[in-house]
């Protein structure tokens, strides 16, 4: 039986470079599962105050929604077989960092993605990492191999040694 790996995509919300991972895992054939942080931006920030009450105060209101949103990161990544790290252009990705150096902590394999213009910034980062690429096809290539052992698709399958 071929064995389902669990990947968590960590990290920025504001491009669709998960669904571009998705359609490719799903066109490689690739025994997938895809997690993620809620990518509903707006949602993620009012999740605190929406559930547990308002705060007057940007800390306290910033604190309630981290609160929430770190049981279902924390809960994914120590689930994950694979982590996906994606720093993009928007934003500082503050989070995107510690899911990061989280995965590395817990032992996950660590996939950092990231333009060639953010290596030096990510220089620490990358070098936890088991591999940096610039394009999510890049990722979705290096689940082909580490899943079904081929560099491209339709390579025959490898042999047992």
């Amino acid at each position: 039986m071929t064995r389902t790996w669990t990947v968590y995509l960590a990290g920025e919300i504001h491009s669709d470079w998960r669904t571009e991972i998705a359609t490719g895992c799903r066109d490689a054939g690739l025994p997938v599962v895809l997690t993620a942080p809620v990518t509903n931006h707006p949602h993620s920030d009012a999740c605190g105050t929406t559930i547990l009450g308002g705060e007057d105060r940007p800390f306290w209101r910033d604190r309630k929604g981290a609160g929430i949103n770190a049981i279902r990161t924390r809960t994914h990544l120590a689930e994950a077989d694979l982590v996906v790290v994606k720093f993009g252009e928007k934003y500082r990705q503050w989070n995107a960092a510690f899911d990061a150096g989280y995965a590395a902590a817990l032992g996950k394999p660590l996939v950092i993605l990231h333009p060639p213009e953010h290596t030096h910034a990510l220089k620490e980062v990358d070098a936890a990492a088991h591999a940096v690429a610039e394009r999510p096809q890049q990722v979705v290539d290096i689940l082909r191999y580490v899943i079904a052992g081929e560099l491209e698709p339709g390579d025959p399958p490898p042999r047992d040694s």
